[in-house]
C-alpha cells in the first residue's frame, strides 16, 4: 500500500507510462471542471473548451521543467506570458480557470491522487452551491428608473408600492428632464419576490401617468471579479 501511494503521488520525469497516465488524468479533470462550470448556466463554448484543455497544457509545462534547478523561475515565466486581453470573465469563469490550472499543476508533478481528490471536491462544491442557490439574493436586486410629472411628490408617491413589493429601497439620484417638466428617479430596490416584478411595475405605471419605466438587474452575470 505505501508503494502504491508513493507511485500515485510522485512522478519520474519523462517516464512515458506515467506521463500518459498523467495526461489522461489532466483531460479527465478538465472535462469534469468544464461540466461543473456549465451546470445551470448558459456557457461560452470557447470557455468550456479552454477549461477542458487547460489542465493538460499546464501539465505539459510543469512536466517539461520538473526536476530542473530553474523550475520555479521557468513556471513563473511561462505563466507571465499569459495575457487576458479580452473582456474580463465572470467570477465563476475565473474560479474555474484557477481550478483547472491548479489541477494541471497537480498532474504535472505526478500528484494524481490529489488531482482526482480535488477535482471531485471543488467541482462538487461548485455544483452544490449552484444547486442550492447560494448568493441568489442578488438576483432580486433591481436598478429602477422612473419618470414622473413634476407636479407629483416623488418622496411619497410610491411609498405604499415599495412597502408591498420590496425589502429595501434606496433613492440614488433625482434629476429633472424634458425642460424641467419631468423628474427622473433612480432607485436601487430589492424585491420580496422576483416573480411579482410585473405586478410591481404595473403598480408604478398607475402612479406615474404611464410614463417611461426602466428596470434592470444591477448585478450583471458578466460582472468581472
Amino acid at each position: 500500500m505505501p508503494d502504491f501511494f508513493s507511485h500515485v503521488f510522485t512522478l519520474n520525469p519523462l517516464d512515458m507510462t506515467v506521463l500518459i497516465r498523467c495526461t489522461f488524468t489532466s483531460l479527465f479533470a478538465g472535462i469534469v471542471t468544464a461540466a461543473a462550470y456549465t451546470f445551470r448556466q448558459i456557457s461560452n463554448r470557447h470557455v468550456v473548451i479552454t477549461l477542458a484543455l487547460l489542465p493538460m497544457i499546464v501539465q505539459l509545462i510543469i512536466t517539461l521543467v520538473n526536476g530542473q534547478v530553474g523550475t520555479g523561475i521557468a513556471v513563473m515565466g511561462a505563466f507571465s506570458l499569459v495575457k487576458f486581453r479580452s473582456v474580463a470573465g465572470t467570477a465563476k469563469e475565473i474560479t474555474s480557470i484557477f481550478l483547472a490550472m491548479a489541477l494541471g499543476l497537480a498532474t504535472g508533478t505526478g500528484a494524481l491522487g490529489y488531482a482526482f481528490l480535488f477535482t471531485f471536491i471543488i467541482n462538487g462544491l461548485l455544483v452544490l452551491f449552484t444547486f442550492i442557490g447560494l448568493g441568489e439574493a442578488g438576483t432580486q436586486v433591481r436598478n429602477l428608473k422612473i419618470l414622473i410629472p413634476d407636479d407629483k411628490d416623488y418622496t411619497v408617491i410610491f411609498a405604499d408600492v415599495f412597502a408591498a413589493y420590496t425589502k429595501t429601497v434606496h433613492l440614488e439620484r433625482v434629476r429633472t428632464v424634458n425642460l424641467g417638466s419631468l423628474y427622473e428617479l433612480h432607485y436601487i430596490v430589492m424585491l420580496k419576490d422576483q416573480h411579482q416584478e410585473k405586478a410591481f411595475l404595473d403598480q408604478i405605471r398607475a402612479r406615474n401617468s404611464n410614463l417611461e419605466i426602466h428596470c434592470s438587474r444591477t448585478i450583471n452575470d458578466r460582472e468581472a471579479l
